[in-house]
């Protein structure tokens, strides 16, 4: 199935170092025509004091897994030496290759563009950052060779590690319910960055990824509102190196209005239609009430409430009429 998102058009892509980009240059092994079964995307933004012990610790479980594998290493425009010591560290790690932004971007982006590019058959995600315990994707990996049913596995995480930790344990709580009632999933882990998923399925849904970090959060509702099964395994999470991007009330926000417009993209009646029924449901009891107290006279804030449960009802069926006749869910 194939989507055709609404919301404004993605950033500008990059391209390989085969077809130059103002945007991105890349910098690829000398094999990179080589078909390769996994392709791990690493959004690198001011990673420089650990970002090679990161990519040593990838390859180390890659290499001792004896799958075919590239390490898709994205600088996002880092303002310290990230991308110098990428570069630098490069010879030691064959299955690197480098992407390097002409522009900061955001994390969205980058994973957008790491799975369009990836050779690939299975994406990964993780960060740079040492808190997802990335020795473990090869195990990830195998969950889908093994199980041709399953279609993306995230690691769901067993603590909370990040800054804001005590905003950020209910403002996650409760927006993963949202989705969880949406979707009508189970859902340990709404925003993971560590998962892998089959690339072949993920393509139509790429294109409606924003450029920050509830990225994570869109592929996982635009898996589960499209019944492709999706497999949670509990992680450790590590405390975060050097200094978090995530800003509270700006990212939070954003969480909140990407489960929405996600969920309204795929099933808008399961967003509208309830409230146009509890409007629809007080209008008509506070017009029995209006009858019984005042015979043959409708107060107007009555008539309003009733007159904008028919509004929303009607949105909300001509929402799921467009969706469907998209032909794509």
């Amino acid at each position: 199935m194939s989507t055709e998102p609404t919301e404004p058009p993605a950033p500008p892509t990059a391209t390989l170092a085969a077809e130059p980009s103002p945007d991105a240059a890349s910098t690829a092994p000398a094999a990179a025509d080589d078909p390769v079964h996994v392709t791990i995307v690493l959004p690198c933004y001011n990673e420089q004091d650990h970002v090679i012990d990161e990519v040593e610790r990838i390859c180390k479980a890659m290499d001792n897994s004896g799958k075919s594998y590239e390490l898709l290493a994205v600088d996002d425009r880092s303002t310290d030496d990230t991308l110098a010591r990428l570069r630098e560290a490069a010879p030691r790690f064959p299955n690197m290759r480098i992407m390097a932004f002409q522009h900061n971007s955001g994390s969205g982006t980058v994973r957008r563009i790491g799975s369009q590019q990836a050779r690939g058959e299975i994406v990964v995600w993780t960060d740079a950052d040492m808190s997802y315990p990335n020795e473990r994707i090869p195990d990830l990996v195998e969950m889908l060779d093994t199980d041709p049913s399953i279609d993306q596995v995230v690691g769901a995480r067993t603590s909370e590690e990040g800054s804001h930790k005590a905003m950020r344990v209910p403002a996650k709580w409760f927006i993963r319910k949202i989705a969880e009632r949406l979707t009508n999933s189970k859902i340990p882990d709404l925003n993971s960055g560590l998962r892998a998923f089959r690339r072949e399925v993920s393509l139509p849904y790429l294109r409606l990824l924003p450029p920050g970090f509830s990225c994570v959060t869109t592929i996982t509702i635009a898996f589960l509102s499209n019944q492709h099964p999706v497999k949670y395994v509990p992680i450790d999470y590590a405390k975060r190196a050097g200094k978090s991007k995530f800003k509270f009330f700006k990212d939070a926000y954003r969480y909140i209005l990407q489960v929405l417009r996600m969920v309204m993209y795929f099933n808008p009646l399961k967003v509208l239609m309830p409230l146009a029924l509890w409007l629809l449901a007080i209008g008509i009891g506070k017009g029995v009430f209006d009858m019984v107290v005042h015979f043959g006279y409708f107060a107007n804030n009555t008539v309003m409430i009733f007159i904008s449960g028919l509004l929303i009802a009607s949105l909300a069926l001509l929402a799921d009429l467009i969706v469907r006749s998209r032909g794509d869910t």
